[in-house]
C-alpha cells in the first residue's frame, strides 16, 4: 500500500501550490479508510517540505518515481520516502529515505539503539540508519520484484532538524551509518543528501520501477530459504524422530493445501520435552523452502530469542528476524495475508494486545484470520496467568467461524526423564493434575527429593553429573512472594 505515488515533477508542483497537505490527506484516506490526525499531517508537511528542497535540482530527473508512506505488505513497516530510477544501462534502482524530526538524542551502549524524546518522555528506540537499512533488507529478502527483477536498493536517513553533535553521528553508530548514510540539518548536509540521490537517481523511470516494487509478491527468496536450510544441516538436534516426523508431514500437507477458500487449522498437543522446538523450527525452514510466507509466532520473546540463537550463522540477522513475530502483531492484518503461522505456546495467548492490553479483539481469532493455515502448539496444563486464554476449545471455535478444517495431533515422545511416560504419569497423579495408573514411583530408575534451597538442589545435581549429562531445566522469573513459607524445589 502506498499513501501517495507520483513523479518528482508532480510532487514539487503540489508543494509549490501549498497543496501537499491536502494531497497527502486525500490519498491517506483512500489508502487506509481512516482520517489522518493533525499531528501526523503536520509531521508529513514539515518533512516533505524539506524533501522538496532536496529535490530542487535539475540533475535529478523530473520523471523519477516517488512514493510517500510505502507500507511493506505482511508487516507493520512503512518507508517514509522512496525514489526509483532506471540508469543508462537500464538497471533498476530504488532509494529509501527515513525522514526523522528529532533534534536531540542520547547515546546508549546498546547496538543500534538511541534514547530520545517520544510520546512525552525519553525512551529507547531504533537508530534511524539501522531502521531504514532493515527495511531494505526486508525488501531484498522477501519482495519478489526486488530479487527476481534485480532492483538495487539504497537506504539512507535524513534528520532535517538535527544539528551534528557528535552523539547521533558518533563512531559508536558508524557501522550503521556506513550501511545507510545519515544526513543532518544544514545546507551542507542537504547538499550531501542531494549528491547521494544524484549518484543513484540519474535518468528516471516514469514510476515503472516503483510500480514493480509496490506490486511485488511477498515471499522469501530462494537464497534466503537456502541459507536458512543450510544452517539446519549442521545441527543434529533438529533431526525429527518418532511421531514428530509424521506430524511434520501432516503439517506440511495442511499448509501446502490450504487456501483462502479452504483454510486449515492444526492443533498439536505436546508436553514439555516432546519436541515442540524441533518440530516448529523444521516446519519454519521447510515452509520457507516451499516459498510459503510463514512466521513463527509466540506471545513471549524468550522462545523466539532461543530459536533464533540456534540458527544464527551467515544469514543476516535482520533478514532472519522477519521470520519471527509476537502474537499481538496482527491486529490490522488483512485476512489470509500469510500462507502459514507456526504458533508456539498457544496456551499463553492473550485476548487483547498492546502494552496496556487494550488493542485488538482476540489473538487467537486474529492469527486464524490472518493466515490460510495456522498451526498451534499447545499444552493447556501450562497456562500460568489469568490472561492466558489459549485453549483447544477456543481455537476450534474461531476455526469454525472462519470455515477452516481442523486437524489434531499429539506429540507423545518424551525426551526428558529418560523418556519415561511412567515418571510423568506418576508426577501428574501425585500433584493432582490428573488420575493415572501410576500412583507410585519405581525408585530403581529415579530418585525423587524435595529441597528447601536452590543451592542444595544444584549441588546434588552437580554431584551426580558424571559425563556432563545433567542440566537444571527450571528457574524463577519473579520473586517468591509468600511470607509464610519458603519455596519447595523438586528434583
Amino acid at each position: 500500500m502506498i499513501v501517495n505515488i507520483a513523479a518528482k515533477q508532480q510532487f514539487l508542483k503540489d508543494n509549490d501550490n501549498d497543496d501537499i497537505e491536502n494531497v497527502i490527506l486525500r490519498h491517506y484516506k483512500e489508502a487506509t479508510g481512516k482520517n489522518g490526525g493533525s499531528p501526523e499531517i503536520r509531521s508529513w508537511l514539515r518533512s516533505l517540505t524539506y524533501m522538496a528542497k532536496v529535490l530542487r535540482d535539475e540533475d535529478l530527473p523530473s520523471d523519477a518515481g516517488l512514493a510517500i508512506e510505502l507500507h511493506i505488505p505482511q508487516s507493520s513497516k512503512r518507508i517514509d520516502f522512496l525514489l526509483t530510477d532506471r540508469d543508462e544501462n537500464q538497471a533498476k534502482k530504488a532509494v529509501l529515505i527515513e525522514l526523522n524530526q528529532w533534534s536531540k538524542a542520547n547515546a546508549t551502549t546498546k547496538d543500534a539503539i538511541v534514547k530520545t524524546a517520544l510520546g512525552g518522555g525519553l525512551i529507547e528506540t531504533i537508530y534511524p540508519s539501522y531502521q531504514v537499512w532493515s527495511y531494505a533488507a526486508l525488501l531484498e529478502g522477501f519482495n519478489e520484484a526486488v530479487y527476481d527483477k534485480s532492483i538495487e536498493i539504497r537506504p539512507c536517513a535524513y534528520l532535517h532538524n538535527y544539528v551534528s553533535d557528535g552523539i547521533i553521528d558518533s563512531a559508536h553508530y558508524e557501522p550503521h551509518i556506513n550501511k545507510a548514510p545519515l544526513f543532518l540539518k544544514g545546507q551542507e548536509e542537504l547538499s550531501k543528501l542531494r549528491n547521494f540521490l544524484k549518484k543513484h537517481i540519474s535518468h528516471g523511470d516514469n514510476k515503472e520501477v516503483l510500480y514493480e516494487l509496490s506490486e511485488g509478491k511477498i515471499r522469501p527468496s530462494k537464497a534466503l530459504a537456502e541459507a536458512l536450510g543450510g544452517l539446519m544441516k549442521a545441527k543434529p538436534e533438529f533431526v525429527l524422530i518418532d511421531n514428530q516426523k509424521a506430524i511434520f508431514e501432516s503439517a506440511l500437507a495442511a499448509a501446502s493445501e490450504a487456501s483462502e477458500h479452504a483454510p486449515k487449522v492444526m492443533i498439536i498437543e505436546g508436553e514439555p520435552g516432546t519436541g515442540n522446538t524441533v518440530l516448529a523450527i523444521n516446519l519454519l525452514v521447510k515452509l520457507t523452502a516451499l516459498k510459503l510466507m510463514s512466521k513463527y509466532v509466540s506471545k513471549n520473546a524468550a522462545p523466539r530469542k532461543v530459536y533464533k540463537s540456534k540458527l544464527v550463522g551467515t544469514i543476516k540477522r535482520s533478514h532472519f528476524s522477519n521470520f519471527f513475530s509476537g502474537s499481538g502483531a496482527f491486529i490490522d492484518t488483512e485476512p489470509n495475508t500469510f500462507d502459514a503461522f507456526i504458533v508456539d505456546e498457544a496456551h499463553r495467548l492473550s485476548e487483547k494486545s498492546g502494552l496496556y492490553g487494550n488493542l485488538g479483539e482476540n489473538q487467537i481469532k486474529e492469527l486464524i484470520d490472518s493466515a490460510k493455515c495456522s498451526i498451534f502448539f499447545i499444552d493447556e496444563d501450562q497456562r500460568v496467568t489469568l490472561s492466558d486464554i489459549g485453549s483447544k476449545q477456543a481455537i476450534r471455535a474461531f476455526a469454525k467461524a472462519k470455515g477452516a478444517v481442523v486437524e489434531k495431533h499429539v506429540l507423545s515422545s518424551q525426551f526428558r526423564c529418560s523418556g519415561s511416560d511412567g515418571y510423568l504419569a506418576w508426577l501428574d497423579d501425585t500433584l493432582g493434575i490428573r488420575s493415572t495408573a501410576n500412583p507410585t514411583l519405581e525408585t530403581q530408575e529415579y530418585e525423587f527429593k524435595v529441597f528447601y534451597s536452590p543451592q542444595a538442589m544444584h549441588d546434588a545435581i552437580n554431584e551426580k553429573n558424571h559425563g556432563n549429562r545433567a542440566r537444571v531445566v527450571a528457574g524463577y522469573c519473579w520473586p517468591w512472594l509468600s511470607k509464610k513459607a519458603p519455596p519447595l524445589l523438586i528434583s
